[in-house]
């Protein structure tokens, strides 16, 4: 283990480590060079002499190195320093999506939708690149904290050539393909099934096949067929539920074709859930079973257990930490790479030149090879244990003195209990008592026995304290097979939680994401708020900080954004008297105020004009402007001073636009006309204040002027200074004038 501190390649600073799997671990570090934080896997120093571990991890590096891709994690720089090899990888904030799918239990059809579609196109990329990835599974595809999908750890992924080629790659048996199970032929196909798998656990909360060993999962990806989703999520689309049947049938060909075309099937059952565009075989043969011969049958069972052999035999040193596959993801998504695969995948390598010359005549004699080697090895174990006296007549009883490793020896398959072909007494080991254990003490407890530990959670215990084993899932003293997991629960404490503070103000998924996580329900409400985006949390009940059980509903306000202004159409009110005036616009929530002038077409205090006009839309609450007559002007006809000229009724109906220093202060407009020679305000109005939605702001106005006045007027626009005087800030363009 690095310390903090070291600098590799004279660049990249070991901050702490956030993840270990079998081969590597994975440390947060300083990239001085480019001043950003990056995550470096380093080869344990126990694979460090062994070239063909350096070979795999140089080749995994050069796998990821060629992609780029928002939804796969990107390889930065690959090298070695004084004996440590490493990786520099974009460094992911987040979560496994195993520990998302572990927190909520189930997702939605949304979610999970969003979710593989990010992940497909990753594998999109990867597959156009001729890389398939293998190991396609929650714990390797990361949620990071800005809601971006991204798949992590191609450790066991191969770039093919135009020829495909075999692995034996198992990868993570609940997700493996039947093809991968049986140690043929594998390809980006086979990445299909596995993300079908994923779906399938998205949204049912479970995986389709399990079993007490991977050698019993296995038997069932390729005997057993899929149930579907619907029997455990019963309001799940059809169109999702055909998609998942699609992707993880046993017969490569009935799969989807490529990424491409499921994404687009993915998509479209966004749109239209329910619709009946998936082609499928029918689920009566969609899943036949897969018959396995007896010789592919020991291979599997003899491939599992020299697999366990090995990881006995490293879990004795001191320096060798063993990790279970699915048990040990944290931050990074890091899973653990079986020994065995590393062996079967390079030897492939090694032999692909070989294998693309040799034809299937070598193919032939090497199986031939093996089939010989396991008939000579059955008739030596059973030629010993007939010689010991343990197997013989039927009526030979055997000796009850035996020593544990001298168990019945049976050549006949029986139901599959352990990764070994048989369990003998040795195979088995006394499950140990994790209870009021810290994880890493339960961990370390487990693995020394040749157990594997994996996370169920957290629940609430009165007699535990919070953040130890509270619970498991197998109980102590049981006897079990070697490699074993055992399910393991984490206290809570005493059942009360703290809600957290900081979510008001968040999403409301967000928040109902944090709740669900301390085992609380949410009950939602929404209200207007002026100051919180529409879909925040406005406020939380009970509060933010306050304690409360496990359980509880915590009520929680969502904002429905500002609360949208009334609006109402002014009535016309012209030739009214100013009592009637005020009462019909008042009655319409409106606001009246009045300024005078002469008009010989209305009586003395009748309404001249009014200001916005009548069947302009405005604010409930907005004022109305209204042009009183306060002489009777039909009675006293009235001529200007200057000149013999007889007095007139001009009128003008425009739209004015904002003006572009207008701040919002007080304004007043006035109407510019030139009477005998000069320039003089004939209209005017004042003490209003217009919003940026009260523009283009209507002019519809009657004024009186001398009849030879001219017809060319302009709108002078002047805003209050912080004096209470008036400054000119713009004037309209000169148009015509109407005289009546």
């Amino acid at each position: 283990m690095l310390k903090e501190g070291v600098i590799l390649g004279e660049r990249y600073e070991i901050i702490n480590r956030i993840g270990s799997g079998g081969m590597a671990d994975v440390y947060k570090a300083m990239d001085h060079k480019l001043n950003r934080m990056v995550a470096v896997k380093v080869l344990k120093p126990e694979f460090r002499e062994d070239k063909t571990f350096i070979a795999k991890f140089r080749t995994e590096a050069q796998a990821a190195a060629g992609l780029s891709h928002p939804n796969v994690v990107n390889v930065f720089d690959v090298g070695d320093d004084r004996g440590v090899y490493f990786i520099v990888m974009e460094l992911v904030e987040g979560i496994t999506l195993k520990d998302y799918i572990n927190r909520k239990g189930k997702l939605s059809v949304k979610e999970a939708t969003s979710i593989a579609i990010q992940v497909s196109m990753g594998l999109e990329a990867a597959h156009n690149r001729g890389i398939v990835h293998r190991d396609v599974k929650p714990q390797n595809i990361i949620i990071s904290t800005d809601g971006k999908v991204k798949l992590s750890d191609f450790g066991i992924a191969k770039a093919t050539s135009s020829n495909t080629i075999s692995s034996n790659v198992m990868g993570s048996v609940h997700y493996s393909s039947p093809e991968q199970v049986r140690g043929g032929y594998s390809d980006y196909k086979s990445d299909i099934y596995s993300l079908g798998i994923t779906i399938y656990e998205m949204v049912t909360g479970r995986v389709p096949f399990d079993g007490d060993t991977t050698v019993a999962i296995a038997i069932k990806h390729l005997q057993e067929e899929i149930e579907a989703p619907s029997k455990y999520t019963p309001n799940l689309p059809f169109a999702l539920e055909q998609i998942i049947l699609k992707c993880t049938q046993k017969s490569p060909d009935r799969r989807y074709k490529s990424m491409a075309e499921l994404i687009e099937d993915l998509k479209r059952s966004l749109m239209d859930p329910n619709g009946n565009f998936v082609t499928l075989m029918p689920l009566s043969s969609h899943a036949q079973t897969v018959m396995v011969s007896q010789d592919e049958l020991d291979r599997i069972r003899t491939g599992s257990a020299e697999a366990a052999a090995r990881k006995e035999e490293q879990s004795q040193s001191p320096r060798y930490s063993k990790l279970e596959d699915d048990e040990e993801e944290e931050e990074y998504g890091e899973d653990e790479y079986d020994e065995e695969d590393y062996d079967d995948e390079y030897d492939d390598e090694d032999d692909d030149d070989d294998e693309e010359s040799g034809g299937k005549m070598e193919k032939i004699v090497t199986i031939g090879g093996f089939v010989v080697a396991g008939v000579v090895i059955c008739i030596l174990i059973y030629v010993i244990a007939q010689a010991m006296g343990f197997v013989g007549g039927r009526d030979k009883e055997p000796d009850s003195s035996a020593s544990p490793t001298s168990a019945p020896v049976s050549a006949t398959p029986t139901p599959v209990d352990s990764d070994a072909t048989s369990n003998t007494e040795e195979d088995l080991v006394t499950v140990p008592d994790l209870l009021n254990k810290t994880v890493e003490e339960a961990t370390q407890t487990a693995n020394a026995l040749g157990l594997g530990v994996v996370s169920g959670g957290t629940e609430p215990s009165e007699t535990i304290e919070e953040g130890k084993v509270c619970r498991q899932d197998v109980q102590p003293g049981t006897q079990v097979a070697r490699n074993t997991q055992i399910t393991y629960f984490v206290s809570a404490g005493s059942g009360k939680v703290q809600i957290p503070t900081g979510l008001a103000g968040q999403p409301r998924d967000a928040v109902q994401s944090s709740l669900a996580s301390l085992g609380l329900s949410a009950s939602f409400s929404e209200q207007f708020s002026d100051s919180v985006p529409e879909g925040n949390v406005i406020t939380l009940e009970p509060g933010e900080g306050s304690t409360v059980e496990a359980g509880t509903t915590v009520t929680v306000v969502v904002s429905k954004g500002p609360e949208k202004a009334e609006e109402v159409t002014v009535p016309s009110v012209s030739g009214y008297s100013e009592e009637d005036a005020r009462r019909i616009l008042e009655d319409q929530d409106l606001k009246v105020a009045t300024t005078t002038a002469s008009s010989n077409k209305v009586g003395i205090g009748e309404v001249i004009s009014q200001s916005p006009a009548g069947g302009t839309t405005v604010t409930v609450g907005s004022t109305v402007t209204l042009v009183i007559n306060e002489e009777d002007a039909a009675a006293e006809p009235t001529t200007e001073p200057q000149g013999d000229a007889t007095t007139a009724v001009w009128s003008c109906n425009k739209s004015l636009n904002k003006p572009e220093n207008y701040e919002g202060g007080v304004i007043r407009l006035e109407v510019i006309q030139k009477i005998n020679g000069s320039e003089q305000s004939v209209w005017s109005e004042d003490g209003m204040t217009l919003g940026d939605d009260k523009w283009p702001y209507p002019i519809n106005i009657e004024w009186d002027a001398p009849s030879d006045a001219s017809a060319e007027v302009y709108i002078l626009i002047s805003e209050m200074d912080s004096a209470g005087n008036y400054q000119a800030i713009s004037k309209s363009s000169t148009f015509t004038a109407d005289k009546s």
